[in-house]
């Protein structure tokens, strides 16, 4: 079963965290489960982002969550971000187009 991981946070560093990001990707290419991951920008409130992360499963999820480079990515995030980053861990039951 497919699933999603919703990440929530505040930030005016929003561009250090892309850069996070893209060398995270480097770091694990060819390792990483992640299949499509967005950033979305809540409109209504400033600072405020919402990432979206695609995994296979929620096994494949948790293994790519193990991986130290994950670890270090999480942990400098959160030192980016203005106040907790919060998880909503999500199943997908169906997916429609």
């Amino acid at each position: 079963m497919a699933f999603v991981q919703i990440i929530r946070f505040k930030t005016d560093r929003l561009d250090e965290i892309r850069a996070l990001g893209g060398d995270y990707e480097s770091a694990t290419e060819g390792r990483r489960s992640v299949g499509r991951n967005m950033i979305t920008k809540e409109r209504d409130t400033p600072d405020s982002y919402v990432m979206i992360v695609e995994f296979p499963s929620y096994e494949e999820a948790m293994r790519n969550s193990e991986m130290p480079e994950t670890q270090r990515m999480a942990e400098q995030m959160a030192k980016l971000c203005d106040g907790p980053v919060e998880f909503l861990d999500l199943d997908v039951v169906e997916v429609m187009s």
